[in-house]
């Protein structure tokens, strides 16, 4: 089979096992503060783990988009230079709910890897949970004796906690585990050495193919066990290495999955794949890089310097540099890749097909800058090489490695490999004590203790009723403490709550609860697991206690302005742009809202004027809100609604319309479009490559913006004293202009003159024509233009000069170039001495140097103590 009949089979095998497959989750997570990825193919079910979400489909199958490249599951430093590892990877898995246990999930595995895939049974080997006393957890025997029906028990094995008891983290769910192990070794090494011998040992060619989950545990943030009300099933097979085991290749590259991208960066490079180690490594690499950026930009997040967005650039630069130092390729290459992978996964994946021109243009421009890079830093490594070198030593010192690294972006390797060239080293040491210091203020900044959750009540539930009311009567159902290095707070849960989380850009409700203790501030709402969570600094005495909870309703009103009017912007940009543009990121506050938007080059002023222009009208229609809530999402599509890339949509959505404007939102809205008032866009830009920012007002602040922009146009007609400001203002330039010309022309009068009193001056010692004066100009510039004029006519020139420029002293010193050799003079040694004088400083070439100080009383002994230099 190929790749894309291995997919279907194992989709159409569990839908004949009454699953219901479900498409893949957005690889870039939204709405957890736990994960920046999905790096499981658990991730987009965990609410149903923890019973925060109702359970629709007791039996679930997917091909899941992963990523792991940090924390726990960092497979980064090993992909490209094994066979089985990657950075982007697909994970097929079947799920229960509280439905089938260890059974069912073991014999359906056995029948799709044998009767299916057809696996030879003599090449599997299943490992069990060998349990652990300190958790006070027994073997897991029960799975064992299934294993027995279909293995002999030389190829069931046992396995410690770390191999065969799965964890998401460090809390949540988790279970004991049976792992499913294929050797694909050759019959010849296989008679040598027993492959049970070989299980979890970290051989090429004995590994994981299926990871059967048995979720029955939550782990508390205490470390605490405790049992969930009911039993799960989760499972992950790793797509690509079934693809190796079922085609029969020694190697996850040699597939059809990635051979197509492979021989498309052999055909670019030049190089043929299989002709040499290391480039081999580099074309795996790039091919695995490939995937993991395209997927990521196709999924909202574009590469930055922070969080998730500065994962992906790394990965980007980590590709680009293996084509650079390996390859050979100097220029741009990434987007040219891009094709082959399309053609491998752009059916099964269909936004890589819709974003491809999105996609190419942030490569090349993340390319094009970071090969900058690798030039600036090459240019600053090979400048401390030749100083080392000039010190007769062949170490580099580890922080000037880490400023490259860390200031510059110069990856280490590079580093490491150039100092290799030159027959140097790094001091590594070094290097890692300025790493280690760094994550540890990282860390310190950035670190939270969260306490367990405290339950109040037995209802875990949390029903937000927020679009209809924002007054409830409601209690507190569970509570928790954490800490930063900033604050202390409290999160609390109630049953119903008014206030809206933080999410789909639009930030959470703050207001406040009452009860007869008094009034506790809501500084914030966000979500987490699927549930309301809301902030405060103080935690009530009574926590059963009925709550009266109240959002600040001025602010949710602000801000709902904004939310709507961020739906009128979408729509007036498609209608003015083209239907190309489609959001890429939003943030909806109560004084402003901003919006991102695919379109590849700068609007015009005449784009932005219709944009605001079509939006106003929207709004002056009158458009009242049509919301349909828990709407079929094919009937959502069919209505034409905005359905954004990146984001995961169940079977029934919530559909927002004012009149032509029809998205998928979960906001909060107005409830016809005059309550907005108006909208003022205030500015528009670019914010990475094919992406633009629009950022905009409206309500009372777009009035408040108004009406100081006509109070300023008041002052400035009464400044011009003409009704026509424009007219009035033209004059003043104009006038302006001739005034500054006539000035210019008295200057240089001036300083003609000034240059005659200051030739007249000149005294002649030991041969040089010396010049020392304090005199009165008004600019640096002046000053300059009047020593380089006296330097250009007079021969053995030393000048030394002091001014008072606005307030604070200048000093200048000119030198002929004659005299800076014959007499060993510099310029910018004497103006850092005399410069002490007006408590100031500066610097300069041989031949000319100034200085500046706060001090203007010392002008006269500072030209003094210059004009002794000559002496």
């Amino acid at each position: 089979m190929n790749s894309k009949q291995i997919r279907e089979e194992f989709l159409r095998f569990f839908e004949s096992k009454s699953h219901q497959i479900v498409p893949s989750a957005p690889m870039v997570v939204k709405n957890d503060p736990t994960l920046m990825f999905t790096n499981a193919g658990m991730n987009q079910f965990k609410d149903l783990f923890l019973g925060n979400s109702p359970i629709k489909s007791p039996r679930i199958a997917d091909s899941q988009k992963c990523l792991r490249v940090s924390g726990k599951h960092n497979d980064l430093e090993e992909v490209g230079h094994d066979t089985y590892h990657h950075t982007m990877f697909e994970m097929l898995g079947n799920w229960s709910f509280g439905d089938y246990f260890k059974k069912d999930a073991i014999d359906w595995a056995w029948e799709l890897l044998v009767d299916i895939f057809k696996i030879p049974v003599d090449r599997l080997y299943a490992t069990v949970f060998e349990g652990s006393k300190e958790e006070g957890l027994e073997a897991d025997e029960e799975a064992k004796q299934m294993w027995l029906k279909y293995l002999p028990a030389d190829r069931i094995i046992y396995g410690n906690k770390k191999d065969n008891f799965w964890e998401m983290g460090d809390s949540g769910p988790c279970g004991p585990c049976s792992e499913i192990h294929v050797d694909i070794r050759t019959d010849d090494k296989r008679a040598l050495v027993d492959g049970a011998s070989l299980v979890n040992q970290s051989d090429p060619h004995v590994i994981e193919i299926w990871n059967l989950v048995f979720i029955q545990y939550n782990r508390k943030v205490s470390g605490q066990l405790e049992l969930l009300p009911a039993k799960h099933v989760d499972t992950g097979m790793g797509f690509e290495r079934l693809a190796m085991v079922v085609q029969g290749k020694q190697s996850n590259y040699d597939t059809d999955v990635f051979q197509p991208i492979i021989q498309k960066i052999a055909e670019i490079s030049g190089k043929t794949y299989g002709a040499a180690v290391k480039s081999d490594i580099a074309m795996r690499v790039i091919a695995d890089h490939v995937r993991t950026i395209a997927f990521a930009i196709a999924d909202g997040q574009l590469p930055s310097n922070n969080k998730a967005g500065y994962v992906i650039r790394r990965i980007l630069r980590r590709g680009v540099r293996y084509g650079y130092s390996v390859l050979g390729l100097t220029e741009p290459f990434l987007a040219k890749v891009l094709v082959a992978l399309i053609e491998t996964m752009g059916k099964a994946y269909p936004e890589l097909v819709s974003q491809r021109e999105l996609i190419e243009k942030v490569m090349t421009e993340e390319e094009v800058s970071f090969l900058r890079t690798l030039e600036t830093g090459i240019h600053l490594l090979d400048n401390e090489i030749n100083k080392t070198k000039a010190a007769g030593s062949s170490t580099i010192c580890g922080k000037t490695a880490f400023v490259l690294y860390d200031t510059h972006g110069f990856p280490l390797d590079l580093t490491e490999l150039i100092l290799k060239e030159q027959n140097m080293e790094l001091d590594k040491d070094a290097f890692d004590l300025e790493m280690k210091a760094q994550k540890d203020r990282s860390r310190s900044a950035t670190s939270v203790e969260t306490d367990d959750w405290v339950e109040v009540s037995d209802d875990d539930s949390t029903e937000f009723i927020g679009y209809d009311y924002t007054e409830a009567t409601v209690q507190i159902s569970r509570y928790r403490k954490v800490k930063t290095k900033q604050a202390e707070y409290y999160q609390l849960v109630f049953n119903v709550t008014p206030f809206y989380a933080e999410s789909g850009g639009q930030v959470g409700d703050c207001g406040w609860i009452e009860s007869e203790e008094g009034r506790f501030e809501i500084k914030d709402t966000k979500k987490e697991n699927n549930l309301s969570v809301h902030i405060t600094e103080t935690l009530p005495s009574n926590l059963t206690a009925n709550f009266a909870a109240k959002v600040d309703i001025e602010k949710r009103k602000l801000t709902q302005s904004n939310h709507s009017a961020t739906h009128l912007l979408h729509q007036a940009l498609r209608q003015v742009l083209g239907t190309h543009v489609e959001q890429k990121g939003s943030l909806v506050e109560p004084d402003r809202l901003r919006f991102d938007f695919s379109h590849f080059q700068k609007m015009t002023d005449e784009e932005i004027e219709a944009v605001e222009r079509i939006a106003n009208e929207n709004i002056r229609k009158n458009h009242a809100l049509n919301e349909r809530r828990n709407f079929p999402v094919a009937k959502a599509q069919e209505l034409g609604a905005m359905m954004l890339f990146g984001e995961k949509y169940g079977d029934f959505v919530r559909v927002i319309q004012f009149g032509e404007s029809v998205e998928l939102c979960g906001g909060t809205h107005v409830s016809s479009t005059s309550e907005i008032g108006s909208v003022k866009i205030i500015s528009e830009s670019a914010i990475a490559a094919g992406v633009r920012r629009m950022e905009a007002i409206t309500s009372t602040v777009a009035d408040n913006f108004i009406k100081n922009e006509l109070d300023t146009l008041s002052q400035v007609r009464t400044l011009v004293k003409s009704k026509d400001v424009v007219k009035g203002i033209e004059g003043l330039l104009s006038e302006n202009d001739s005034l500054r010309k006539q000035l210019a022309a008295f200057e240089k009068l001036r300083l003609a003159a000034l240059k005659e009193q200051l030739e007249a001056k000149i005294v002649s010692v030991s041969g040089v024509n010396v010049l020392a004066e304090v005199i009165e100009l008004d600019s640096a510039a002046s000053v300059k233009d009047l020593v380089y004029q006296l330097k250009d006519k007079i021969e053995n020139l030393f000048l030394v000069i002091g001014t008072e420029i606005d307030g604070k002293a200048s000093l200048s010193v000119m030198i002929s170039e004659n005299l800076v050799k014959e007499r060993n003079l510099n310029a910018g040694a004497i103006i850092r001495d005399i410069a002490k004088l007006v408590d100031g400083g500066g610097g300069g070439q041989a031949f000319y140097a100034t200085a500046g100080g706060k001090n203007p009383a010392g002008l006269a002994a500072a030209v003094e103590k210059g004009k002794a230099y000559i002496a």
